[in-house]
């Protein structure tokens, strides 16, 4: 990630469209910014997603003047925080008026919103130095809390004292590790040293945005940095709730990753259980069921009943279907659905098993192929492909992951390029038959138990999926059933 060239009195490029809603607050006499990390990106050379901004203008001066500019003005957005969405120029943009907060039993959620008059004021209420920069209508950077200077040290750090910012809004430690993985920051030894003074606090936050933020930092390129973050600060065994029948319910967050930093590994690997984890998880695809496959994959090593040893070298025998009971147990808690449960589940019963047929330690993958197909776990031809291709991703970084020169990749590539050529002529279910109308009509109400044969020859390799083939196939097996009628 690059710098843009930061120096003093440097302009920085806004789009034209926030330029202009600037410009009209301030002609209008009121201070406006755009602020948050919309400029924290600009200043890393990213792209910003989204911009914010703040003014001196309360909602109603800001309905008036930016309706005048001929944007849309919705106020009752997010009114009690005295912020405004504003449509202009096909985009949203959320304008806020300069506010301060008081906190209290909430985790989250501030007691009192309050007006301010300055820039200043705002400011001392956010979270993040590098969130609590800001950049006039002519680009110029107005940075109260030394933001920039935390961005080029690579420095995560809050504004004010990071005990009082993470009590004040506790869901703050969840953000701080998912901050240091999208910006590619370093928290402070200060920060992390603060992190569990917040932790009661971690009880009243909801479910849904504890998740939230697990999923963003999930998805991000460095996501080893925030993972680690999370794990060893403690914040991971700390739970959060949900409403259920109108009564909160107790949710543990991910405990079972809490053991792995002190987990070693045998010779094969050149990294701990818990730094191996983070190195697959960054590099499976950024997906979710595939990052959570590679989060969970080795949850349950160094577990009692699990962890051995075998010629001086530790072992864990078993251990990939004690994890997919674990990453079941753990996704369904969080929230997830049945289907996605099953399918990181999936990923994590067999990925020790997909290692053994691409290495050639195990025979006949076409038998497993023709074993999943058949049980049941799959509806389509489609939906196995995929899974099996999500399996293979996540094999692949599990290679790249032992940090081992000969974690070489290419032979794991080359299987599931095979087992996807494979899995073009293993139908999983009889939709999946490339039958002709016509073969219904021929058996008639005996068409569901031809087909169920039909199947299984396929999947054997006895017979073509093709149309000819299957229709001259169902009239045989047909005049067999009326012949022992």
């Amino acid at each position: 990630m690059r710098w843009l060239n930061w120096r003093r009195g440097r302009r920085y490029p806004l789009p034209a469209e926030v330029c202009e809603l600037l410009e009209a607050l301030t002609a209008a006499g009121y201070a406006a910014y755009a602020v948050g990390g919309g400029v924290r990106d600009l200043l890393l050379g990213k792209k910003p997603q989204d911009w914010d901004l703040a003014t001196a203008a309360r909602p109603e001066e800001i309905e008036r003047v930016l309706t005048a500019r001929g944007a849309e003005v919705i106020p009752q957005v997010g009114a009690a925080f005295a912020v405004a969405l504003v449509r202009y120029r096909g985009k949203t943009y959320e304008v806020a008026t300069f506010r301060g907060e008081t906190y209290g039993a909430d985790a989250h959620r501030p007691a009192e919103v309050y007006y301010a008059d300055s820039l200043a004021e705002d400011v001392a209420r956010r979270d993040f130095t590098v969130n609590a920069l800001a950049l006039d209508a002519t680009g110029r950077l107005h940075d109260l809390v030394d933001g920039a200077r935390d961005l080029r040290r690579r420095c995560l750090r809050t504004v004010g004292e990071p005990a009082e910012r993470f009590c004040e809004d506790a869901l703050r430690l969840f953000r701080a590790c998912r901050l240091i993985t999208q910006a590619e920051l370093h928290p402070t030894r200060e920060l992390c040293a603060a992190m569990p003074a917040a932790f009661p606090r971690v009880a009243g936050l909801s479910l849904e945005r504890v998740r939230t933020e697990l999923e963003r930092l999930l998805l991000a390129p460095a996501a080893g940095r925030g993972l680690d973050l999370l794990v060893r600060s403690g914040l991971a065994a700390q739970h959060c709730r949900v409403k259920v029948d109108g009564a909160y319910r107790e949710v543990a967050i991910l405990p079972e990753l809490m053991h792995l930093p002190q987990t070693p590994q045998g010779s094969h690997h050149a990294y701990d259980a818990w730094l191996h984890t983070l190195v697959v998880t960054e590099h499976a695809p950024a997906r979710l069921v595939t990052r959570y496959g590679a989060l969970f994959h080795d949850v349950a090593k160094g577990l009692p009943g699990i962890r051995g040893e075998k010629d001086g070298e530790p072992t864990d025998y078993g251990h990939a279907d004690k994890g997919a009971e674990l990453a079941y147990a753990a996704l369904r808690r969080l929230g997830y659905p049945e289907a996605f449960a099953r399918d990181v589940e999936f990923i994590v019963a067999n990925h020790m098993k997909y290692h053994d047929y691409a290495n050639g330690l195990a025979a006949d993958p076409v038998r497993w192929l023709r074993k999943l197909a058949r049980s049941g776990r799959f509806r389509t031809t489609a939906e196995l492909v995929r899974a099996m291709d999500d399996l293979g991703a996540v094999c692949v970084a599990d290679v790249i992951g032992t940090g081992r020169p000969e974690g070489a990749t290419a032979g794991h590539e080359a299987f599931a390029e095979y087992l996807r050529e494979c899995l073009r002529s293993m139908p999983v279910h009889t939709r999946d038959l490339n039958y002709p109308p016509e073969l219904p009509r021929v058996c008639g109400k005996a068409t569901g138990e031809v087909l169920h044969n039909l199947l299984r020859r396929v999947q054997d390799g006895q017979l073509p999926n093709e149309p000819a083939a299957l229709l001259a196939a169902a009239k045989k097996h047909w005049e067999r059933v009326k012949e022992q009628e």
